[in-house]
């Protein structure tokens, strides 16, 4: 027997309709790439991307035509995902910062039909548009005026050109829910970039996901920032769920130094903001000098690659933010785990509360998760044991577009996602990314754990950033070392750096050196690029050796 509910698909459109409805004098503020601010509501989303809808059905776009962009955090970029998605067409958003040759691949390999750019990205394009032949319309995300005489791509229009004579009016087409959304490629360090292609139900569930109380718990009440790109896993959902609540949102625009993210904080009352461990540092490092405060921010999530446990103690002790762990992946949406306290651990001394905080935390709803051993057993949540993470869920990837299916079958049919990442879960749920598979070191049949290296070199005043790698040793097989950064004007020698990882690890998993580096090689998403540090200190030789 079957209920007796309307059925009704799970479309991103409907929540473009429902902000509108329901919060139509919501703000959505963006710093421009002009530089100025820019200032609408949810009712004028809706209403301009009813206009983009309309000039892709003009431009003849087929149902499931991929739409591409190459674009910061704004106002315009959030119309496409709008536009783009609800009137039945792909959007896919690029990462700007991949090389152009990758970046043309990309685009050949989706198949774009149009791409939409910042003007930042003028150079890009003008690299790669005679590369793209499936791109059949070149539009510059800009006002017609702010175009110049010659752009070297032929056909550019301006946006604002392009939907200006389209009318608002537009009915939001009904089809499956299944229907594909949205596409983005991972970042991947070697070989071609992999495709994970959403859909409309798996955004949408997501979204609501994504809002509830323990994961970021967003409301009309609050002003969120969302300094994680829209070209990286749509800015982990925010401007869907931002939609589906209601809140304020503020984009950041291009620029993302610390000075300017933390004027445009406190410009807009933000109370909640999203971005990667770097981003904040750069904000940290101009706040703290200065003696600035927050006013109104009191969280912030921060996923991309493990939160040092400093940066989580100077957030919350410093001034007074609540700081989020989160983690996850293309291949999920992006979300897999959030870390908020349970009842229960409310009481517990603040030390024992920052060893939970500084776990990539529970499970949300919609993500299952295991550990398993090289066998494919799985493994006690004990807190100890060390395994290979496994995810499985309505918004975490089946197949790559164009690709395989990377799932690992269960003794009951079921297929888990591999992620890649080494883990621990203990009694509680709360998982603890300990590496990268790739990047584990072990040293005499034991592992160490990099990123537990990396926090404690981080939590040294003078260091800027850390890459713990393992290095090839005749008797221990591999051993760490610690690549550094250290902060403008600081200083630390190789021994006084040594010293102070004494009596906060095991003896033998202390480094055995430490290499000082102008820079530690980041990848497109902000991430740390082990494999290419691993080949600058390919002549390197451990002490002694």
């Amino acid at each position: 027997m079957l209920g007796l509910m309307q059925s009704q698909p799970l479309l991103i459109s409907s929540l473009i309709e429902f902000a509108e409805r329901h919060h139509g004098d919501g703000e959505i503020v963006s710093r421009r790439v002009e530089g100025d601010i820019h200032r609408y509501t949810y009712r004028d989303l809706a209403a301009r991307s009813r206009q983009l809808a309309n000039a892709l059905d003009k431009q003849g776009l087929a149902f499931s035509d991929r739409v591409a962009t190459l674009a910061w955090n704004g106002y315009r970029h959030m119309e496409m995902y709008f536009g783009v998605s609800g009137s039945g067409r792909v959007l896919h958003t690029i990462n700007p910062r991949l090389h152009p040759e990758q970046i043309a691949w990309i685009i050949n390999h989706a198949e774009d039909q149009v791409l939409c750019f910042d003007m930042s990205f003028l150079p890009l394009v003008q690299a790669v548009h005679a590369k793209c032949p499936t791109v059949k319309k070149w539009v510059a995300l800009c006002d017609a005026e702010k175009l110049p005489a010659d752009t070297g791509v032929p056909g550019l229009a301006s946006y604002e050109a392009w939907i200006a004579p389209q009318s608002a009016e537009y009915a939001w087409p009904q089809f499956d829910e299944n229907t594909a959304s949205s596409m983005c490629y991972t970042s991947g360090t070697t070989g071609n970039p992999k495709a994970a292609l959403y859909s409309h139900r798996s955004t949408t569930l997501h979204a609501y996901a994504a809002a509830l109380p323990d994961v970021m718990c967003l409301s009309a009440r609050d002003a969120v920032l969302p300094v994680v790109p829209m070209f990286h896993v749509n800015a982990w959902g925010i401007p869907y769920s931002a939609a589906l609540t209601g809140c304020k949102v503020v984009f950041p625009g291009p620029a993302m130094d610390g000075k300017s993210i933390y004027e445009l904080i406190e410009a807009e009352k933000v109370t909640y903001a999203a971005g990667v461990p770097t981003v904040w540092q750069m904000m940290l490092g101009h706040m703290k000098p200065a003696g600035l405060k927050f006013s109104t921010l009191k969280r912030t999530v921060i996923g991309g690659s493990a939160c040092p446990p400093a940066m989580i103690t100077a957030f919350q002790d410093d001034f007074g933010v609540e700081v989020l762990h989160a983690w996850g992946m293309t291949e999920m949406s992006p979300l897999g785990t959030l870390c908020t306290l349970k009842n229960k651990q409310l009481d517990l001394s603040k030390d024992e509360q920052m060893k939970i905080r500084q776990k990539q935390g529970r499970a949300i709803f919609g993500v299952d998760m295991k550990i398993v051993d090289g066998n494919g057993d799985e493994l006690p949540w004990d807190g100890k044991s060390y395994g290979d993470l496994l995810v499985r869920g309505p918004w975490i990837l089946d197949t790559y577009y164009k690709g395989e299916s990377p799932l690992i079958q269960d003794a009951q049919g079921r297929g888990w996602f591999p992620t890649g990442d080494v883990a621990t879960i203990d009694s509680n749920g709360f998982m603890q990314i300990t590496d990268r598979s790739k990047d584990v070191i072990k040293s005499g049949g034991e592992w160490i754990s990099s990123i537990d290296i990396e926090n404690i070199a981080m939590a040294h005043p003078a260091v800027a950033m850390a890459a713990c790698i393992g290095m090839p040793h005749p008797k221990w097989d591999e051993r760490p070392i610690v690549a550094v950064t250290l902060k403008p004007g600081a200083e630390v020698t190789r021994e006084e750096l040594l010293q102070f990882f004494e009596g906060k690890t095991a003896k033998w998993q202390i480094p055995d050196d430490v290499v000082f580096v102008e820079a530690i090689p980041l990848g497109a998403t902000g991430k740390m690029l082990k494999t290419r540090l691993r080949e600058q200190l390919k002549d390197y030789r451990l002490p002694g050796l």
